[in-house]
């Protein structure tokens, strides 16, 4: 009776363990996911701060009515229309990446709550009547 007492008590540090793992884990997972997207997101505000500042300068061309400045404001444009393009590859990395974080984590909670619920515990024996 005392081995069977030892048996699950080594049995549920056991599983402590895996539970202190798992936590461990998926904070670091938790944190490897904010991170990705708050740099993203970062990285995307940066060019549209840039945009902004080329905006800025387009309409002041404009309103300047100087054909230098007007005539400059091609190239402006060109690059703002750039900045827009990598913002939405920004955005688009963003989403693949949180997708694909999203699907490992419920995979990897699939897998979890099937081996937890399926798993023997005790060592397969029963302590009832022997």
């Amino acid at each position: 009776m005392e081995e069977a007492s030892k048996r699950r008590s080594i049995i549920g540090n056991n599983r402590a363990l895996e539970m202190n793992d798992d936590v461990a884990n998926e904070e670091f997972n938790n944190v490897e996911v904010w991170d990705t997207l708050s740099n993203g997101f970062k990285r995307a505000q940066i060019v549209l701060d840039q945009n902004r500042e080329l905006i800025q300068r387009v309409n002041d061309n404009h309103r300047s009515r100087i054909p230098d400045n007007v005539a400059r404001n091609v190239d402006l444009i060109n690059e703002i229309n750039g900045n827009i393009s990598t913002v939405m590859e920004i955005y688009s990395d963003l989403s693949v990446n949180f997708t694909k974080n999203f699907d490992e984590r419920r995979r990897t909670d699939k897998i979890s709550d099937t081996t937890t619920t399926t798993g023997s515990y005790g060592g397969g024996r029963s302590s009832c009547g022997s």
